[in-house]
């Protein structure tokens, strides 16, 4: 049976991407086949192959399905800036049902996993009336929120907890992360938002780029406990 997630996190530079990853890569140690889609990406860098980002890139490092760049990043965008206002700089538009009939056709692959990456936090705007939320809405995928541990974490982690449920889709775990670095109040920190978020915490993740080493701090187990699958 297959599953998939929309990646969110409570800001940029949270780790959702490391996130993602290591639950991709966690779900091939257990033997399942993997995708993943980033449908907007700003910061990308020019190439001989054409614009790329450097997320985008360790997704598809990550996917046992062939999966060409462009199905795993559709809109490409040099600015590092908020995407819409990268998009319309380039004369674009940014439109949820457009970006969902996208990665409804990654998720039509039937991948034992896929993974939906968002782009900043829950809020993100696409454009002057959507949000990247409303992505996950016509997708109606469940939600892995991924909550850098440091100071704010606690305001941060329940509004976006709050603006999920809000929002009629399920938050089937979280993730803390040390994007930031280590913080003296950690424990506390963690500890606090586990008895807050009522969902699943997944995993405490190190600050760390390996993936494997990432992923073996991850529970996927939690995940089959939540919504019964694999």
């Amino acid at each position: 049976m297959s599953s998939a997630y929309f990646i969110t996190g409570t800001d940029t530079g949270v780790g959702k991407t490391s996130v993602a990853v290591a639950l991709l890569q966690a779900g091939i140690n257990r033997g399942l086949s993997t995708a993943a889609v980033k449908p907007v990406a700003a910061g990308c860098e020019i190439s001989s192959e054409g614009l790329r980002n450097d997320d985008a890139l360790f997704l598809q490092q990550a996917c046992t399905t062939a999966l060409s760049y462009e199905q795993i990043n559709p809109f490409a965008l040099e600015p590092a800036i908020a995407p819409h206002f990268a998009a319309a700089r380039e004369g674009l538009r940014l439109e949820a049902k457009q970006l969902a009939k996208h990665c409804q056709s990654v998720l039509d692959l039937k991948a034992d996993l896929t993974v939906i990456e968002g782009a900043g936090g829950w809020r993100v705007p696409l454009n002057n009336r959507e949000t990247f939320a409303d992505i996950a809405k016509l997708l109606k995928v469940p939600v892995i929120l991924v909550v850098d541990i440091k100071l704010g974490c606690l305001n941060h982690g329940l509004l976006s907890a709050e603006a999920i449920r809000a929002d009629g889709l399920t938050l089937t775990g979280w993730v803390a992360n040390q994007a930031s670095g280590a913080n003296e109040c950690h424990a506390e920190m963690l500890a606090d938002l586990k008895s807050r978020l009522a969902c699943p915490l997944l995993g405490d993740l190190p600050h760390s780029l390996n993936r494997d080493e990432l992923a073996a701090h991850l529970d996927l187990d939690q995940l089959v406990n939540a919504l019964g699958v694999y």
